[in-house]
């Protein structure tokens, strides 16, 4: 026996088809009760708040963050829609056709969240770009806040803790909030910032005061230049990696300043630190130019360190007050004259107070005074730019190179330079220069006036 004959009109179960709109819309009505609002809400709007529903019970900033992807990936099929037409309607005239969808991601804070992107394609088989991806994906975003929070001191590991409350879903599925991807980039951040510190153009600025200081991280001597504009404004130009604060190393930083406009032609002050190498190095480079104050805390450290616990008391108030003499001349002798007391107990602190002893007083000798003294005598706010640097890599237990003392280095100096203020006594500025000219154009310059006898 056969089977029996299949009739071509069978008899089934009868489904209705409920449009996804609705479906949507229901869902929309359940979130809006959720969230307590009015019940005359436009079916528009029950739709949005249908993927957002969720959300909202993980806060406000889970709510925004889920309502923004929806707006987003509205803005991705209007894109599409208006190059390939709206979706299921034939257009002859078209210029691209819908090619699917591709998995990609954007950049949320400091992670990467996956999105679904439509495609399209142009009627010759060219991949039609999206402007709206292309702005979300950039990684300037993630590359900021990844900078903003190693510079603050959160480890690596800890990046994902500190990360904002989003929603359970989207953090989940977030990328990029590992120890490794974090690292790495924080490297590419601070590479660029190397790059920038040293490619920085200085034609531009009016430099008057340069203070060179050394910082040592393990066996790397990095040593960092700060320029003094004539307006007071302080300004990171430039660092030079070697063993030591040795002459070669500061004339290539020197050097390298020159080259990219620093000019020395109207006189500059250079303050260091007090290391021989320092003034040969400046000599070198700007000649007669430059003049070099030597600081005088660091020579009144460096005294003391010869002297016994007993006579660092009276040996320093002597010191001090011979730098503060407003009689340079008066404030040298007296400076040899302690040197001489010390010659016989203690010779190494003899020899410490000669040796430069000249480059103690130029800024006395350029006739400045007052605040504006107190600041260029010392190498206090190159220090300063220093300390915060250092307090930047705290976190920092394993140098891989010198390049990397380099990035963080420069990653330090940057950070410092958005807390920087004019320096103390900056209204005092416009005398320096003028002695500054004074120095270099002897012949064409007026008579010295002092900024004690100027006010």
């Amino acid at each position: 026996m056969g089977r029996p004959p299949r009739h071509s009109k069978s008899k089934g179960t009868a489904v209705k088809t409920v449009p996804k709109t609705n479906v949507d819309v229901v869902a929309g009505s359940r979130a809006q009760e959720l969230l307590g609002l009015p019940g005359d809400l436009p079916p528009q709007l029950l739709v949005g708040l249908a993927d957002v529903a969720g959300a909202a019970r993980e806060g406000l900033l889970a709510l925004s963050v889920a309502t923004g992807l929806s707006v987003m990936a509205a803005m991705f099929e209007a894109e599409i829609a208006a190059v390939a037409g709206p979706k299921g309607r034939h257009d002859p005239d078209r210029a691209a056709v819908r090619h699917g969808t591709g998995r990609g991601s954007v950049t949320l804070g400091g992670r990467r969240v996956p999105v679904a992107r439509p495609r399209a394609r142009t009627t010759d088989g060219h991949e039609v770009p999206l402007a709206a991806y292309a702005q979300f994906a950039a990684r300037d975003q993630l590359t900021a806040v990844v900078w903003e929070r190693m510079l603050a001191g959160v480890a690596t590991r800890r990046h994902q803790a500190v990360a904002e409350p989003v929603g359970a879903g989207v953090a989940q599925a977030a990328r990029s909030t590992g120890r490794s991807a974090v690292s790495r980039e924080f490297v590419r951040a601070t590479r660029t910032a190397l790059a920038d510190l040293l490619a920085r153009d200085l034609t531009g600025l009016d430099i008057k005061v340069l203070m060179v200081d050394g910082e040592h991280l393990v066996d790397t001597c990095v040593v960092v230049a700060l320029a003094i504009t004539a307006d007071g404004t302080k300004v990171p130009v430039g660092l030079w990696e070697g063993a030591t604060e040795n002459k070669t190393v500061v004339t290539a930083l020197l050097a390298d300043l020159v080259e990219r406009g620093l000019n020395a032609d109207d006189g500059l002050l250079v303050v260091i630190d007090g290391a021989k190498a320092l003034t040969a190095a400046v000599k070198a480079v700007f000649g007669a130019k430059a003049v070099v104050q030597r600081c005088t805390l660091h020579k009144r450290r460096n005294v003391a360190d010869h002297l016994p616990d007993k006579d660092k008391t009276w040996v320093d108030a002597k010191l001090v007050k011979a730098f503060n003499h407003p009689d340079p001349d008066q404030g040298l002798r007296a400076a040899k004259h302690l040197a001489g007391l010390l010659e016989q107990a203690h010779p190494g602190a003899a020899a410490s107070i000669r040796e430069g002893l000249e480059e103690m007083f130029t800024v006395s000798r350029l006739g400045i005074d007052g605040r504006l003294a107190k600041t260029l005598v010392t190498s206090n706010p190159v220090e300063s730019m220093i300390s915060i640097a250092r307090t930047t890599n705290r976190n920092v237990t394993r140098w891989r190179d010198a390049q990397m003392v380099l990035r963080w280095t420069a990653a330090g100096m940057l950070n410092a330079e958005r807390s920087f203020r004019r320096i103390k006594g900056h209204k005092q500025m416009p005398h320096l220069i003028a002695a500054l000219h004074r120095h270099t154009h002897p012949d064409t310059a007026p008579a010295a006036e002092t900024v004690a006898t100027a006010a």
